[in-house]
């Protein structure tokens, strides 16, 4: 149980969550897939894997559509891919931008954990403006199990040196939020795809944004994380 007196710590998710990387995923999926034979990988397959670690759902294509390359070469090879684009820039959500500038001067201790790349997370902070607000940060590929397994964000306390209960975790996705009820943590939910609001994952969220980050307000949610105190 949080303590009372305890400075909240915040872990933030960064695909779908801080930045609108999703469209660079889906391309560099669509092209991998197609240099294997499969031609027609739709934006609604692609939307089946959102929040779900590229390991993972590198496995679950390569089984589901026969390849024979071994994961390992697929992910490299995704990964090449996906640098290329990130490296072009990434979309910062601008009330993230304003909730992660507000927590950071008030000295809330900051940590992205993710499902991506350990590369691909500093390429696309390192595009934004959210490069040294962020410097610490966590992959899934630095754990033994990604999400819905709460490994990404246990390791994230862990650096952090914060109770798993004092951790309050942001995630656009149903596999991070399960995640985060897994690891004790209270979770702010913004549904990438907000028809998934309704999922039971998201319904173990605190506070829960239905509407995705067009209905997201960074003011809301450093007063629900903070308790409406100064820090």
């Amino acid at each position: 149980m949080s303590s009372p007196s305890a400075r909240p710590a915040v872990v933030f998710d960064l695909d779908g969550t801080l930045v609108d990387s999703e469209p660079h995923y889906y391309e560099a999926g669509r092209q991998l897939l197609a240099a294997h034979g499969v031609p027609h990988f739709s934006w609604e397959e692609h939307s089946r894997f959102i929040g779900i670690g590229t390991r993972e759902t590198l496995e679950t294509l390569r089984r589901v559509h026969g390849l024979t390359t071994p994961v390992d070469e697929l992910l490299a090879e995704k990964n090449r891919l996906y640098l290329q684009l990130a490296h072009s820039g990434t979309e910062v959500f601008p009330e993230m931008r304003k909730l992660v500038e507000r927590l950071h001067s008030a000295g809330v201790p900051l940590i992205v954990a993710s499902g991506s790349s350990r590369a691909a997370i500093d390429a696309v902070l390192g595009a934004t403006s959210l490069d040294a607000l962020l410097p610490l940060r966590v992959s899934a590929e630095e754990v033994a199990h990604g999400k819905p397994e709460p490994d990404v964000f246990l390791e994230a306390a862990r650096r952090l040196d914060a109770e798993p209960a004092d951790c309050v975790v942001l995630e656009d996705a149903t596999p991070g939020a399960e995640a985060a009820h897994r690891a004790g943590m209270r979770c702010v939910a913004i549904p990438y795809v907000p028809a998934t609001a309704e999922d039971p994952a998201f319904a173990k969220a605190g506070l829960l944004f239905a509407g995705g980050q067009r209905a997201f307000d960074a003011q809301e949610t450093y007063d629900w994380i903070t308790g409406g105190t100064s820090l």
